[in-house]
């Protein structure tokens, strides 16, 4: 076994979708899963174990018991021939699964959770975990096309790296093809040298064009030859980099950016493009860190 996939669950049907992507991708890496729901004790006190004037199938320790069960079950259903363990940790999520991020080689989660108020499309906790968490986040999302490519958002830029070689790992690890997909704007394109001396303010037609599709070659540059077997299509296009991802995410297995990219502000951990992704996705997304630890 070559390292471990945590899996944040609540009882909700988002955390329960989120196990089985969870024990695919344990599967493919043969890695172990760990089934973990953070549990925060009631500010009222209420029993751990049955009350005395109640079911003996009553109390928090029944009902969390029962939905690490069917948790478990339910990724054993996917995956059989991965080892899985589940645990109950005391604290709140967030705290619980950043410290699970850190002996991990993947965390996955759900989207929303039982507390999500309506209309929330992404919980907090999602939100949190892929600023926060040490390693790739896997945020589950809507149900991904199956023979779609791995959509990589690739800036160019050094945060970058990390999610350029996540997203070459997954296609080969699913034997699917890889869209490196580079959106820039007059905006957010950095200006390349100018030609003429006497007009430094000028550039040829099509020169911003050719600096962002060199950004994104030498972006890949090194990973094909690490992965030889991924096909690679590269598209580097005119348009805001948000709109462009969301769009390819619709017939896409997955979408992997990193944290923050070009432009992002110091300090800020989660860039506008992943934020946006995470709200507006159409499959599951990974966030990668350039300081998470990756294995």
């Amino acid at each position: 076994m070559s390292g471990l996939v945590v899996v944040g669950v609540d009882g909700s049907a988002s955390g329960l979708a989120a196990v089985e992507a969870a024990a695919r991708e344990a599967r493919l890496r043969g890695a172990g899963l760990r089934v973990v729901h953070a549990f925060i004790w009631p500010a009222t006190h209420v029993p751990w174990g049955p009350s005395s004037l109640g079911p003996p199938e009553g109390g928090i320790r029944n009902m969390v018991e029962r939905l690490l069960a069917e948790a478990v079950e339910r990724a054993r259903a996917v995956a059989p021939e991965v080892d899985v363990s589940h645990a109950v940790v005391t604290g709140e999520p967030l705290t619980v699964l950043e410290a699970q991020s850190r002996s991990a080689e993947l965390v996955v989660i759900g989207s929303r959770g039982m507390g999500g108020f309506v209309g929330l499309l992404v919980g907090s906790t999602a939100v949190h975990l892929a600023a926060h968490g040490q390693c790739p986040v896997l945020v589950v999302r809507e149900k991904p096309a199956a023979d779609g490519p791995i959509v990589l958002g690739a800036d160019g830029s050094a945060a970058g790296e990390g999610a350029v070689d996540f997203a070459f790992a997954e296609a080969a690890l699913r034997e699917a093809p890889l869209l490196a997909l580079h959106a820039w704007t007059t905006w957010n394109a950095p200006m390349p040298a100018p030609q003429d001396a006497s007009a430094p303010y000028t550039n040829p037609p099509g020169a911003l064009a050719d600096e962002e599709e060199r950004l994104l070659h030498e972006a890949l540059a090194g990973h094909r030859e690490k992965y030889p077997d991924v096909v690679v299509e590269h598209q580097a296009v005119h348009d805001r980099t948000r709109e462009a991802l969301i769009e390819a995410s619709r017939s896409a297995q997955l979408v992997v950016v990193g944290a923050r990219g070009r432009g992002g502000f110091a300090g800020l951990l989660l860039g506008s493009v992943s934020h946006a992704l995470l709200h507006h996705a159409h499959c599951p997304v990974a966030v990668v860190r350039a300081t998470g630890t990756h294995h």
